[in-house]
C-alpha cells in the first residue's frame, strides 16, 4: 500500500502539477497561476477570451492574423486535477501549461487558440457549473466534450475558418480525439504526451476508472480518416508510450494509413516538449502508405 502511494505522488510530481506553490493560499495561487499564463500570452501576442458555452465558461488565449485561413486549436491538459495526497484538487488551473506553452511557439500559422479545459482560469463565481466531477471522473464527459466543441465552433466562426487543425496534450488529446471524431471540418489531429485510453491508463496506474467520461479508443472508427500524429515522451511515466503504440495500432489493423508515432528519447510528460516542438511541427500529416 505504502509503495503504491508513493508511486501515486511520484506520478503526479512528474505531471507537473504539484510543487512548493501548492501550499500558498488557494486565492493568491489562483491569482498566480492565471498571471503566469496571462504573462505567457502576452509575451507572443495572445489575446484572452472568456467563451459562454453550456454550461461552461471557458478560457481562450488566441492569436489571429488572417481572417478565413484554418484555425489551429490547442487544447490542455488536464491540469491541477489532485493534490499531493491524492485528492481531488479544488480547482484544476494547471500549474505548468503545456499546450499554452506549445501554442504560443506555432509561429508559422496565421490563427492559432488556445482553449483551457472546463474551470480552469475561469473565475468560478463565473461559471457555477464547475464540480469537482468536472476535473475527475467526469473531466471526458458528453457534456464537457459538448462544451469544448462548442468553443472551437465559436472561435471558427470569429475568425471565418474553414478548416480547424487540433492539437491536445495530455488528457487535452483525449478531448481533441473525441471532439474531431463529431466534426467533418477537422482537417489534421496531432497529440502530444495523449491519453488516449483512459481505461488502459487507469488500469496501468492502478487508479479509480473515469465512469462518466468517454473513452478516446471508442471514436477510433470515426478518425480512421483523418491525417493524425501521435507523440510520446520514452521517459514519460505518466501516460507511457505503450498508450499512444497501441492506439495507433488498432488505427492500423482496421486498415488506416493515417496514423503516425514518434517516441522522442530524453522527453518526459513535460520535460522537452518545447525544445522539439518547432521541429516537430513540420512532419507530414497524411494518409500515404509508407513504401
Amino acid at each position: 500500500m505504502r509503495q503504491k502511494g508513493l508511486r501515486l505522488l511520484l506520478i503526479s510530481l512528474l505531471m507537473g502539477q504539484l510543487c512548493g506553490c501548492l501550499f500558498k493560499d488557494p486565492i493568491k495561487l489562483q491569482k498566480d497561476l492565471n498571471e503566469n499564463a496571462q504573462q505567457i500570452a502576452n509575451t507572443h501576442g495572445f489575446q484572452k477570451q472568456l467563451i459562454k458555452t453550456n454550461p461552461f465558461i471557458l478560457t481562450s488565449y488566441q492569436k489571429f492574423q488572417t481572417p478565413l485561413e484554418p484555425l489551429i486549436v490547442y487544447i490542455e491538459g488536464d491540469g491541477r486535477s489532485v493534490t499531493a495526497t491524492q485528492q481531488i484538487s479544488s480547482n484544476p488551473t494547471p500549474i505548468d501549461p503545456m499546450a499554452l506553452k506549445l501554442a504560443v511557439l506555432h509561429t508559422n500559422a496565421a490563427n492559432v487558440a488556445y482553449l483551457a479545459r472546463p474551470c480552469q482560469y475561469t473565475p468560478f463565481y463565473l461559471d457555477n457549473a464547475c464540480h469537482p466531477r468536472i476535473w475527475s471522473h467526469a473531466r471526458f464527459s458528453e457534456q464537457v466534450i459538448q462544451s469544448m466543441d462548442k468553443a472551437i465552433e465559436k472561435l471558427k466562426e470569429k475568425v471565418g475558418a474553414k478548416e480547424i487543425h487540433l492539437i491536445g496534450f495530455s488528457g487535452g488529446a483525449a478531448i481533441a480525439v473525441l471532439v474531431a471524431a463529431r466534426r467533418n471540418d477537422v482537417v489534421t489531429l496531432r497529440t502530444v504526451a495523449g491519453d488516449l485510453d483512459h481505461t488502459l491508463l487507469s488500469q496501468y496506474h492502478n487508479t479509480p476508472p473515469l465512469q462518466d467520461s468517454l473513452n478516446p479508443r471508442s471514436a477510433i472508427p470515426q478518425i480512421l480518416t483523418l491525417p493524425q500524429y501521435h507523440f510520446a515522451g520514452k521517459e514519460d511515466v505518466v501516460v507511457p508510450p505503450f498508450v499512444s503504440e497501441i492506439f495507433v495500432n488498432e488505427i492500423r489493423k482496421l486498415g488506416s494509413s493515417c496514423a503516425k508515432r514518434m517516441v522522442l528519447e530524453d522527453v518526459t510528460h513535460h520535460k522537452n516538449w518545447e525544445k522539439y516542438w518547432p521541429s516537430l511541427l513540420h512532419l507530414p500529416l497524411d494518409c500515404i502508405p509508407s513504401s
